[in-house]
């Protein structure tokens, strides 16, 4: 870089308001001068040479007292709560994300304090878990590559026999890749509103039935009861079948990976609270349940119970995949669960029907 080139400044944030202050005590001494003359002369009872002298002396100090106390009044209401929310925006637009205008009880400005201090709180929040997530991304990867690629040399290398036993778990390693890739991808069209729907009207009663017969076999090997049951046999809804059908087959086996053997699994289904407009669809279960402190959670990407991350059956995507698919169904999702109790996921959903 040449030396006659010179690096960007930093903004004078502290004189922002100095050109304005400047103006308004001009126009404010112009105003009580005009003022005070003219009232004086107006009525006054006397207009000799004194009185002008005692004008022309002492209105002015009178008026820089007013117009002192104005503009300090003034600044203390808007000067100094602007020049607070102009400073951080800089500081934002900079990249700084922790900053926080202080708290105003003013009714000018402190709600709108409030919202932004909630703005800026929101997008460090999402910047923090872009952060996450691609820390998270590269750990998921990084393992089933780590396997594939020493198989692959290992066989290579005459360590291993090309044996299919080597092979399908080499195979079983892509495919848990696949799927991390396409959970991604579901989930990141879900987060942007451009995952493809296609709602149609049909019996809740024949995709809980659909639910039954894909769960009961690997349910009754693990020694898990699974029942259904249904308010109204006769109940539609308007949805995206396959989608809704992804959002509890993620559930049921979510709830099967952490219920032991003897217990149970039941799906209900009933009307919501919006007057038959809504139905509401409980799955519970008498697992492991969820800690307290770990509910927050249970929804963020790659969120799993066991912090080892022993388990890679699953790509850690499933409960914030279902979050979005409730979401984009207009409908609600909350948990309620207890440790060695059990868990309830509650999913509210609109009809899509007229009554």
């Amino acid at each position: 870089m040449s030396e006659n080139s010179t690096a960007p400044q930093p903004r004078q944030r502290g004189n922002r308001f100095l050109p304005v202050l400047l103006f308004l005590f001009f126009i404010i001494v112009l105003f009580f001068g005009g003022a005070a003359a003219l009232l004086y002369w107006l009525f006054s009872e006397y207009s000799g040479v004194r009185n002008v002298w005692l004008l022309l002396c002492g209105a002015p100090f009178i008026i820089v007292v007013v117009a002192i106390i104005t503009i300090y009044t003034l600044y203390s209401r808007f000067g100094r709560p602007l020049q607070d929310i102009f400073n951080a925006i800089d500081s934002v637009s900079e990249g700084n994300l922790s900053v926080r205008v202080p708290e105003d009880d003013s009714p000018q400005f402190g709600e709108l304090i409030k919202r932004f201090n909630k703005m800026v709180e929101e997008l460090e929040r999402a910047e923090q878990q872009r952060r996450n997530l691609t820390a998270d991304v590269a750990h998921e990867l990084r393992t089933p590559v780590h396997i594939i690629q020493g198989n692959l040399e290992g066989i290579l290398d005459g360590v291993y026999q090309a044996t299919p036993e080597h092979i399908n778990d080499t195979l079983d390693e892509t495919r848990l890749l696949t799927r991390l890739v396409n959970d991604l991808q579901t989930l990141s069209l879900a987060e942007s509103g451009q995952l493809p729907f296609h709602p149609t009207r049909f019996l809740l009663a024949d995709l809980l039935q659909d639910l039954t017969s894909s769960f009961s076999t690997q349910a009754a090997s693990l020694g898990v009861a699974l029942t259904t049951r249904l308010a109204d046999p006769h109940q539609e809804i308007v949805a995206d079948y396959d989608r809704l059908n992804q959002i509890l087959s993620n559930l049921i086996a979510n709830a099967l990976h952490h219920t032991a053997e003897g217990g149970s699994i039941s799906i209900q289904a009933d009307a919501g609270a919006g007057e038959g407009r809504s139905v509401r669809i409980r799955i519970t279960d008498t697992g492991a349940g969820i800690a307290a402190q770990d509910l927050p959670f249970i929804f963020d990407r790659f969120w799993r119970g066991d912090k080892s991350r022993t388990g890679r059956k699953h790509s850690g995507l499933g409960l914030a995949i279902t979050k979005q698919l409730v979401h984009a169904h207009n409908g609600t999702i909350q948990v309620q669960s207890e440790p060695g109790k059990g868990t309830t996921f509650t999913i509210e959903l609109p009809t899509g029907t007229t009554q």
